[in-house]
């Protein structure tokens, strides 16, 4: 199943970054350049390094002049997170290009890469949420919370994998069909954010 792999994917890179888990860090993509194996490590390691933007920018005591550079990283990061996205549906649009879509055939809510983007995001969950299961610092009640928290998530996990995985193979059948439309983002582009294009 797709999600098997996404999901075996997505536990790769998020360890592979906390080996140093440094935000500098460079990536180091173990998959073939242009296989959907690489599209989805790269988009979990986006993912990743922009997790650990946002935990930085909530500091506090954080310099104003290092939060707006950090502000402007998380605006990067957000595009290419979408624009990943992006990559992944154009792989199943090309996967199932093919297909002879039935005459009562459906749309789904949402494309199969925005559904895979949410597991990304649970695989994070997942493993910060175990870290405070195993703290040695934390109260008996922080980590008996945790686990209760872990368990909802795994839980998660289970359920939107069996879905993509259901609309994938509904796809295939021609029982759904995919329509994608691009996020077309407007703050990111100097000609439709009028703080930009005002100047």
């Amino acid at each position: 199943m797709f999600t098997q792999k996404a999901n075996e994917i997505f536990r790769k890179a998020i360890a592979d970054y906390h080996v140093k888990d440094n935000i500098e860090t460079p990536i180091l993509n173990p998959f073939e350049e242009g296989s959907i194996e690489a599209t989805l490590y790269h988009k979990c390691w986006i993912d990743t390094v922009q997790w650990h933007f946002e935990d930085i920018i909530r500091d506090p005591e954080i310099d104003p002049k290092d939060a707006l550079v950090l502000k402007r990283r998380i605006d990067k990061s957000n595009q290419d997170r979408t624009d990943m996205v992006e990559d992944i549906d154009t792989y199943f649009r090309e996967l199932y290009k093919d297909v002879k879509v039935l005459p009562d055939a459906t749309i789904n809510t949402e494309s199969p890469a925005w559904a895979v983007d949410r597991l990304s995001i649970l695989a994070l969950k997942i493993w910060h949420m175990t870290e405070q299961t195993e703290r040695k610092d934390a109260s008996e009640e922080h980590l008996a919370t945790c686990r209760g928290k872990l368990a909802v998530l795994l839980e998660q996990q289970k359920d939107p994998s069996t879905a993509i995985d259901q609309l994938l193979t509904d796809i295939e059948a021609g029982r759904k069909y995919m329509k994608v439309y691009r996020q077309m983002k407007m703050y990111n582009d100097p000609s439709t954010n009028p703080v930009l294009y005002k100047k």
